[in-house]
C-alpha cells in the first residue's frame, strides 16, 4: 500500500510538470507566420510540411529551439526560429497542440505492412514495435518528447525516417530513431508513413 501512495503521488509530480506551459491565445495571434505552411490550424495543405495540429506543446517547442540552434537545418524553419524567445515557443506549442489532427487516409497497398511493424517491430532485425514510444493512437508522449505521428504526411514522414536514417537528423541525447530508421527497407518506411497517416 506504501509503494501504491508513493507511485500516485510521482504520477502527480510528472504529470503536474507536463501541464500547459504555453498560451494558446497568445500562440494563435503569433502562429500566423507559421500558418502560410502548415495551416492556422496546424493542418498543413503541402504534404512535404508536417501537420502541427495535435502536437505536444514540448515536442514543438524543444524542435523549434533545435531549428534556432542550427541543430535541425532547414532553409525555412531556421530563419523563422531564430526570432521566437522560449515564451513564443511555448505559446505556438500550445496553441498546436488544442488543435484537432486533421488529413489524409492510409495508403491501402501498404498501410498493413507499416501496422505489422509498427505493432510489433520486427524482433529478428532488432527493430522495437513503434507503438513503445508513439502510442497504439500513434499520440506519441509529451513528457518524453516523443511526437504524435497520427494524421502525419506519409511524405513528410517517409523524407523524415530516410533523413535518420542517412544521419541529416538526429535526436540530441537519444539516437534510438536513427538506431531504427537505419535498419528499415525504404518500402517499410513508406508502409510506416502510410499507416501513421491513417491513424486518429
Amino acid at each position: 500500500m506504501k509503494f501504491a501512495w508513493i507511485g500516485t503521488v510521482l504520477a502527480c509530480i510528472v504529470l503536474s510538470g507536463a501541464a500547459s506551459a504555453g498560451d494558446p491565445e497568445s500562440g494563435a495571434q503569433k502562429a500566423a507566420v507559421c500558418g502560410a505552411c502548415h495551416g492556422m490550424t496546424g493542418s498543413s495543405v503541402n504534404p512535404e510540411w508536417p501537420n502541427l495540429a495535435g502536437q505536444h506543446e514540448s515536442y514543438i517547442a524543444a524542435q523549434l529551439a533545435l531549428f534556432k540552434q542550427g541543430v535541425r537545418d532547414n532553409v525555412l524553419m531556421m530563419p523563422n526560429a531564430a526570432a521566437l524567445s522560449d515564451a513564443d515557443m511555448q505559446d505556438l506549442g500550445a496553441h498546436f497542440a488544442r488543435q484537432t489532427p486533421a488529413g489524409l487516409e492510409a495508403e491501402p497497398s501498404n498501410w498493413k505492412d507499416g501496422e505489422k511493424l509498427y505493432r510489433g517491430g520486427d524482433p529478428e532485425r532488432g527493430i522495437p514495435a513503434c507503438i513503445a514510444c508513439h502510442g497504439p493512437q500513434g499520440k506519441g508522449n509529451g513528457p518524453a518528447r516523443y511526437p504524435a505521428l497520427r494524421a502525419q504526411h506519409a511524405v513528410y514522414t517517409f523524407g523524415q525516417l530516410k533523413a535518420y536514417a542517412d544521419g541529416r537528423r538526429r535526436t540530441p541525447g537519444n539516437d534510438i530513431m536513427q538506431v531504427i530508421s537505419a535498419k528499415l527497407t525504404e518500402d517499410e518506411m513508406r508502409a510506416l508513413a502510410s499507416y501513421t497517416q491513417g491513424l486518429r
